[in-house]
């Protein structure tokens, strides 16, 4: 099922987002690359859920909002959105910098939300295990970063791109830096407020993430509040494009597990 493309005016900006499917509500919250390495894997969810995967203010097709500042602006836009789009009983799953957006919300208001899933998400840091640096590698060596699988690396990397990916490209780019720049991918006073997440929350690692490595997912999930873990093996930073079967797998045994 194709997901289908609308606008909407939230907080005074126009966001560009892609919905479709029945079922339980899911709404996806894209990393730094946007919402084009999500949207196979979402069009897949979308056979048994009702998706929403959003372009964030900033990014893609929606517009840059003078308010941006930081990613706290971003959490509260969405739960405008979640207000403007009359949406409740939601299960929000971030990825990356998505998973971050995630946090940030569910820390401040879990009205709207049942379940949350945590792909592996930025927003907290671990001083003596180090990060990998998205800002600081030019794009052919993120993906073999991200990417565990090498051939499926190199096939991403020699795609085609058009003027007009490559100019979204570029806008992500700035704005995730807006977002994250400094410090880098995380915000010192989110740890104090996670035991705040009070619904049920997985979160799902890949094995090999360079970009967050394992000892992050696991510092999360012993921060909130009765969270589980799952670990997909030979996976690196991208499971929606990696071990997409997998993920789906497990999104959709957990709310099921617990309803």
């Amino acid at each position: 099922m194709e997901l289908k493309e609308k606008e909407l005016v939230v907080s005074n900006t126009t966001i560009t987002y892609k919905r479709g499917g029945s079922g339980r509500k899911i709404l996806f919250l894209h990393g730094a690359g946007g919402s084009d390495s999500c949207l196979s894997f979402c069009n897949s969810l979308s056979l048994n859920h009702d998706v929403i995967l959003t372009d964030h203010p900033g990014f893609g097709k929606s517009e840059t909002p003078e308010w941006l500042d930081n990613i706290h602006d971003m959490a509260f836009f969405y739960l405008d959105f979640l207000e403007r789009m009359n949406l409740r009983n939601v299960h929000l799953v971030g990825q990356s910098l998505g998973g971050w957006i995630a946090l940030e919300i569910a820390i401040r208001s879990t009205q709207r939300i049942n379940f949350l899933t945590l792909i592996g998400s930025a927003g907290i840091n671990i001083p003596e295990v180090r990060k990998g640096d998205l800002f600081m590698w030019d794009k052919d060596t993120r993906y073999r970063k991200m990417i565990y699988n090498k051939e499926l690396a190199e096939k991403i990397i020699n795609m085609p791109k058009n003027d007009d990916q490559n100019n979204t490209a570029i806008k992500n780019e700035f704005t995730t830096a807006r977002l994250a720049w400094e410090p880098r991918f995380f915000d010192p006073n989110l740890p104090k407020w996670l035991h705040r997440i009070n619904i049920p929350t997985q979160v799902i690692w890949g094995q090999n993430d360079l970009i967050f490595p394992l000892a992050y997912g696991e510092k999360l999930a012993a921060s909130i509040p009765d969270a589980s873990l799952s670990v997909i093996e030979d996976c690196g930073h991208l499971p929606q494009i990696e071990k997409p079967k997998k993920l789906e797998h497990l999104i959709k045994k957990f709310t099921e597990g617990v309803s």
